[in-house]
């Protein structure tokens, strides 16, 4: 595994993008369900939507998904990068695991909209929206100020 530490810098820079990508797709994801739940069932704007969701979920957020779970396995396996009797370690990962846990839940809801059955209200998304970013401050914080 030694290769890897020589390779850690390109890891990191592509393990960055890749938490970009997929951060951009679950603090947008939830907007559109806002909007999504306001408009008639069967209406254009409501098969508009179920094409935007699901291309959204399945082009971006699911690839980046997978991108980002690689590699932070192998910069996880990278000699010296992690210690993991600190505790940062542990409360970002909880952070992950809550996070595509969420990712889930989120895709759950896209089947439910794409068969026109559990409608939230506006309110309801818009406070969902909110979750993916208190997640990724605590995900960040942790990985960059290793407080603990």
């Amino acid at each position: 595994m030694e290769f890897l530490a020589e390779l850690r810098p390109w890891l990191r820079a592509f393990h960055i993008i890749a938490a970009i990508a997929f951060m951009a797709g679950m603090l947008y994801l939830p907007r559109l369900y806002v909007y999504h739940c306001q408009t008639e069932v069967g209406s254009r704007e409501s098969e508009l939507f179920k094409v935007m969701e699901r291309r959204l979920l399945r082009g971006i957020i699911n690839p980046a998904m997978f991108v980002l779970i690689a590699l932070g396995v192998l910069l996880a396996l990278t000699p010296g990068a992690l210690d993991f009797s600190d505790g940062w370690v542990w409360v970002k990962l909880i952070g992950l695991f809550v996070m595509f846990g969420l990712h889930g839940v989120f895709s759950r809801w896209r089947r439910e909209f794409e068969a026109d059955q559990g409608r939230r209200s506006p309110r309801f998304y818009k406070l969902m929206n909110e979750v993916p970013t208190v997640l990724m401050i605590v995900i960040v914080i942790m990985a960059v100020v290793r407080p603990f």
